[in-house]
């Protein structure tokens, strides 16, 4: 299959006629429901009926079989006595007798064949009934799938959109990747690998002048020592910027507040860290992230924002770790930034985004001109 075919506005047309196709079968299941619920309410009606004529005809039986009874009782009393009783006598308890026994016969009869209809309708209204269940729960089904179906269409779109949005945050993903090793590169290339050349002609000319002039050969050891002392300096800040090993080694909240601190002495911007929690967050990953978080947004006010004071909140609970980071700075128009396909990554708002998607969290960014910035964010706690 093409990827044309995976187009939205062609899902869109698929779903459309599948939806058409399904309204049409529903016309037909509902015209199913409702014969069968018709003939349920027919064959009910006949078995009420029957069940009433059962009940009547049982009472007859019952009246008929103490009747005859009586009448056989008669019969043997006339017979036995013929000074008593005459022939007519007798044969007046007779024809009774068999009167009633005849009456009897086809009551008996009557009944049975009563039951027997009733036995044949409680079947044939069980059948009715179960046609009725499976086309009402096949309509019903087919409800929810028509609203499903209705009800996500644009949904279906917007996912197939956001797939599309994915693959490209993706390869923006890999660019920055790429870009951050060219970084991490001429970091090291503009600084410990300069250092590095600088102190071993350092190191020659101070091996050359050890013997001719003492004094210089001092003085350029020392420098020596000062360029080893940077180049040392600029390798912890390139590996720190990689992962900061404080974070091992004093804690999470510690090392923020060491960073802040820092950001303060280099920027003169007044950083006001709280963290309101007595839950530790043992997650390594989630704390890098939020470490991240903050060092991004940091580095946003540093660049961008021309702000005096910045406010970071940090909380932190078995449900949910939440932070917000406020700054009162120049702003920017969110609309016009549309930091989740610029291609610069938004002042670094795209990586923010994408690190808190990463654990299922939500990001909310507000910003007006001259106004200052709201950087608010949600992640998960719970396992």
């Amino acid at each position: 299959m093409t990827n044309e075919s995976f187009k939205p506005e062609n899902i869109n047309t698929i779903l459309t006629k599948t939806i058409e196709a399904i309204e049409e079968s529903k016309e037909a299941i509902f015209e199913i429901a409702e014969n069968a619920r018709k003939e349920c309410a027919k064959i009910k009606k006949q078995l009420d009926d029957i069940k009433y004529r059962i009940q009547e005809s049982m009472r007859e039986v019952e009246q008929l079989e103490l009747a005859e009874k009586n009448s056989r009782r008669r019969l043997i009393e006339v017979s036995k006595d013929f000074n008593k009783y005459k022939e007519v006598d007798i044969k007046v308890a007779y024809e009774k007798a068999s009167e009633l026994q005849i009456k009897l016969l086809f009551r008996r009869q009557e009944e049975s064949d009563l039951m027997r209809t009733r036995s044949e309708l409680e079947l044939r209204y069980k059948s009715s009934e179960d046609i009725l269940r499976k086309a009402e729960d096949l309509t019903s089904k087919i409800g929810v799938t028509l609203e499903y179906l209705s009800g996500s269409l644009q949904g279906i779109t917007n996912t197939l959109e956001d797939i599309q949005e994915r693959q490209a945050i993706g390869k923006k993903i890999i660019r920055a990747q790429e870009e951050e090793r060219q970084r991490v590169a001429r970091e090291i290339h503009d600084g410990p690998a300069q250092s590095l050349a600088n102190l071993l002609l350092k190191a020659e000319l101070s091996e050359k002048l050890i013997d001719i002039d003492k004094d210089k050969a001092k003085h350029e050891l020392q420098d020596l020592r000062r360029v080893l002392r940077e180049g040392v300096k600029d390798i912890r800040k390139i590996i720190y910027n990689l992962r900061p090993m404080s974070l091992d080694d004093i804690g999470f909240v510690p090392t923020i507040q060491r960073f802040v601190e820092s950001f303060q002495d280099e920027t003169r911007v007044k950083v006001d860290f709280t963290i309101l929690s007595q839950v530790n967050l043992e997650d390594p990953i989630k704390n890098l992230t939020i470490f991240r978080i903050i060092q991004e947004s940091l580095n946003n006010v540093r660049k961008y924002a021309k702000a005096e004071n910045v406010k970071i909140i940090l909380e932190i609970s078995k449900k949910n770790i939440t932070l917000s980071i406020v700054d009162d700075g120049v702003g920017f128009n969110t609309e016009e930034i549309g930091y989740q396909l610029r291609e610069d990554g938004g002042f670094g708002l795209l990586n923010i985004k994408e690190r808190v998607d990463l654990l299922k969290g939500s990001v909310q960014i507000k910003s007006e001109v001259d106004k200052g910035t709201q950087i608010y964010v949600t992640i998960p706690n719970e396992d």
